[in-house]
């Protein structure tokens, strides 16, 4: 079986299409997708009618959960909480149910265990970040313990690309486009993310294409046209204006604001109304 794997859509509809056309000629036999299809960007609808056609199994996001009203946006970002509130006012009632209705933990026979955030011992956990040793051995160990068998899990949701191999107690991280996976060690693998690169370098859409019969996991990017949902998103009032920056002057402006006190204002606003909407829809139902 060929399994094609992408994560954190985040509602980019053009790296959506551009990478579902790539996959098209990949010769897969299934879709896997691991959360985050809307959030930031101005098509969420759009997006998750792409994900339904194309016929991939989901997993739900972080994103996906705050939208349909399942989660507050309390740890999210300024711009992600924001985006949150607009994109739940933006998706019909079929759509915030198709969110809702998303498993946190998908398994795959004995090949592949999908979640957005980490594997943990009670399961699947959408707002963890696997992004250092520590936590990544936490997912290790509960995919150790997996009454499934798998020796694969794939996550999302940090956005970086990994092949994270641990074998007799270390782990590795492996390098390559093309991974040759071992038959007495696990694996964590992140395919990156479709909709939302963290950089300025290389705005690539990734996915990866994971061969269980050959165990082989195999790293694919796709250009597309990247400044059209950035001005669509900054049309929608969904990104600040110095979302085009470069990282390290982005990370200043918010450490300034951070001193300044005026950071989590926005948030904070976005958080109300979430809240105030969730109230009211509550109370018209009586």
């Amino acid at each position: 079986m060929k399994l094609a794997i992408l994560s954190d859509v985040h509602a980019n509809l053009e790296a959506l299409r551009a990478t579902l056309q790539a996959i098209a000629t990949q010769d897969v036999d299934r879709i896997v997708c691991l959360g985050d299809i809307v959030g930031y960007h101005a098509d969420p609808e759009a997006c998750v009618a792409l994900i339904r056609e194309s016929g991939a199994l989901c997993v739900v996001g972080s994103h996906d959960r705050a939208a349909a009203g399942l989660i507050t946006t309390e740890g999210f970002s300024a711009t992600a909480a924001l985006a949150a509130d607009w994109t739940s006012r933006q998706l019909d009632a079929e759509t915030l149910d198709y969110l809702a209705s998303l498993p946190l933990q998908l398994t795959l026979e004995d090949h592949l265990v999908a979640v957005h955030g980490a594997l943990l011992p009670g399961g699947g956990c959408d707002t963890t970040r696997l992004n250092n040793e520590a936590r990544r051995r936490v997912s290790f160990d509960a995919l150790a313990a997996h009454p499934s068998g798998a020796r694969a899990c794939a996550f999302g949701h940090t956005h970086d690309l990994g092949v994270y191999e641990f074998q007799d107690g270390t782990e590795r991280i492996l390098s390559g486009d093309q991974v040759q996976l071992r038959g007495d060690a696990l694996y964590l693998i992140n395919p990156g993310n479709v909709g939302q690169p963290r950089g300025i370098r290389d705005r690539r859409a990734t996915y990866m294409t994971f061969d269980t019969d050959r165990q082989t996991v195999a790293i694919h990017r796709v250009a597309y046209e990247f400044t059209a949902p950035l001005a669509k998103a900054r049309r929608a009032g969904l990104m600040p204006g110095y979302s085009g920056l470069p990282a390290p002057l982005r990370a200043a402006l918010k450490w300034s604001t951070r001193n300044l006190g005026i950071y989590g204002l926005a948030k904070k606003l976005a958080q109300s109304r979430q809240r105030r909407r969730r109230e009211s829809g509550e109370s018209s139902r009586g």
